[in-house]
C-alpha cells in the first residue's frame, strides 16, 4: 500500500519588516505561540536599525565604519527562535492571493503584518529629494556624517570669517534632535584644527514647532535649542531646492552648504498602493484590533498606519513608542486568531516622551513631571540603552 503524501505546511506568518514594530511582533508571537507558528520575518536589511538614534552624527562621522551601535543583526537577536529571516525588498504586497513580490522571488503567507515603517515625504516640492540629506536610515546617515566632515575639513579655508551653513528642515522631534546635534558637536575635534563651527538653522514649515508634543517640553526644547547656537525660523515652507539654494514661498532664497529634510514621513509605495482605505500620507486606516478593513488575519502596525484611538478620539503618533505598544497587541490578535480566541482592541496610553537637544542636553515629559537640561538628557541614554537591551535580550523595553 503507498503512504497518503504528507499534507502541505500551512503557509506562514509573514511580517513585512525588522523595525521596532516588526522585530518585537516577531519576538511576541514566538513567545506566545511558544514557536508553533512558523514565522517569516522579511527585510532589506539584515540587521534591526535603531532608527530613533541616527540623529548621533558625530558618532557616525567617528565609527570608522563599525556601525553595531545602530544596526542590531537580526540573527544574534532571533538565533534562539524558530524564526526565518529573509533578506530582501518588498515590491508589492497582494492582499486578496496572499503573496508578497520581493526583489528575490514571491512568498506566499498565511497571516501577514505590515511593519515597513516610513519614507521621508518631500510633498512634491521639486529638488527637495536629489539636494538635501536625511536621517531616515542609516546608510543616509552615513552619507551626511560623511558629508558634514568634509564640509568641516574644507571649512578651515573660507574666506573671512565665513561658517559652513546648515539648514535643517522641518521642526519635530527628528530635526530638533538633528540640529542641535550637529550645532553642539565640537567639528574641530573630530576633522581638523581651525575647523569652523557651522550656523545652523532650523526651518519649522508650516506645522508648529515639535506639534503634538506638551507645551512645557516644547519651550524647554526651544531654550535649549537657541543656548545650542541653532536659528530657528517659524512658517518658512520651502518651495524649490536647487544645488546649495533653497527657495521658500515668499520668494526668498537661502544658501546653504548642507540641506537635512526631516519635514514629515510617508507610508512606502507597497503600502500607499494598496488597495484599502488610506489616510495622510498613504497610511493605513486600521480597524481597533490594527487588522486591515476587510482582511481578517492581516494586520499593519507602526508608521504605516493612521489610527484614531476610541477611547481618547486622537490619532495615535508614529512613534517608536507607539509602535511598540501596537505591535505587542497585534501579536496578541495574531495568537488569538491562530487559537480562535477573542481578539482584543488597541488603545494607547502616552507614557512620556524625550527629545535630545544637543551633547548632555534634552527634555522630557513624564505624566506631569517635566525635566530639561542634563538629567533629561541622561533620561533619553537611559531610554535608548533599555531599548537596545530588550532588543538584544528579545525582552519588553522598560522605560516608557
Amino acid at each position: 500500500m503507498v503512504a497518503a503524501p504528507s499534507p502541505a505546511p500551512a503557509p506562514p506568518l509573514v511580517i513585512l519588516g525588522a523595525g521596532y514594530a516588526g522585530l518585537t511582533l516577531a519576538q511576541q508571537v514566538h513567545r506566545l505561540s511558544r514557536g508553533k507558528i512558523p514565522i517569516v520575518l522579511v527585510d532589506r536589511s539584515p540587521a534591526h536599525i535603531l532608527r530613533t538614534q541616527l540623529y548621533e552624527i558625530d558618532r557616525i562621522a567617528t565609527s570608522g565604519g563599525n556601525l553595531r551601535r545602530w544596526a542590531v543583526p537580526l540573527a544574534s537577536v532571533l538565533e534562539k527562535t524558530r524564526v526565518q529571516i529573509r533578506t530582501a525588498r518588498v515590491e508589492r504586497v497582494d492582499l486578496a492571493e496572499h503573496t508578497v513580490q520581493l526583489d528575490s522571488g514571491t512568498i506566499e503567507f498565511g497571516a501577514l503584518a505590515l511593519c515597513l515603517g516610513s519614507v521621508a515625504a518631500y510633498y512634491g516640492v521639486p529638488g527637495a529629494a536629489e539636494h538635501t540629506h536625511s536621517v531616515y536610515r542609516l546608510s543616509a546617515a552615513q552619507r551626511l556624517a560623511t558629508a558634514i566632515r568634509e564640509m568641516e575639513i574644507a571649512s578651515v579655508a573660507l574666506p573671512g570669517e565665513r561658517r559652513p551653513r546648515v539648514l535643517v528642515v522641518g521642526g519635530g522631534s527628528t530635526g530638533t534632535e538633528i540640529a542641535a546635534e550637529i550645532s553642539t558637536t565640537d567639528w574641530a575635534a573630530i576633522t581638523k584644527p581651525g575647523a569652523r563651527r557651522p550656523d545652523v538653522m532650523l526651518l519649522t514649515g508650516s506645522l508648529p514647532f515639535l506639534v503634538g508634543f506638551p507645551p512645557q517640553l516644547i519651550e524647554h526644547a526651544r531654550e535649549l535649542l537657541v543656548r545650542a547656537g541653532v536659528s530657528i525660523f517659524y512658517g518658512w515652507n520651502v518651495t524649490r531646492v536647487e544645488p546649495h539654494r533653497l527657495h521658500l514661498e515668499d520668494g526668498s532664497v537661502l544658501r546653504f552648504d548642507i540641506a537635512v529634510w526631516c519635514a514629515g514621513l510617508q507610508a512606502p509605495p507597497a503600502v500607499a498602493e494598496l488597495p484599502v482605505r488610506h489616510g495622510r500620507g498613504g497610511r493605513i486606516t486600521v480597524e481597533p484590533t490594527l487588522e486591515i478593513p476587510g482582511h481578517p488575519g492581516m494586520f499593519a502596525v507602526g508608521d504605516v498606519i493612521e489610527f484614531q484611538d476610541p477611547k481618547t478620539g486622537l490619532l495615535v503618533p508614529s512613534t517608536a513608542q507607539a509602535a511598540l505598544a501596537e505591535a505587542r497587541v497585534a501579536a496578541a490578535n495574531i495568537v488569538a486568531r491562530w487559537k480562535g480566541t477573542e481578539l482584543q482592541s488597541f488603545s494607547y496610553r502616552e507614557r512620556g516622551a524625550a527629545v535630545s537637544v544637543g551633547h548632555g542636553a534634552g527634555a522630557a515629559a513624564l505624566d506631569r513631571l517635566t525635566l530639561w537640561g542634563s538629567p533629561a538628557a541622561l533620561l533619553k541614554r537611559l531610554i535608548q540603552r533599555d531599548y537596545s537591551h530588550a532588543v538584544e535580550q528579545g525582552e519588553s523595553s522598560r522605560v516608557l
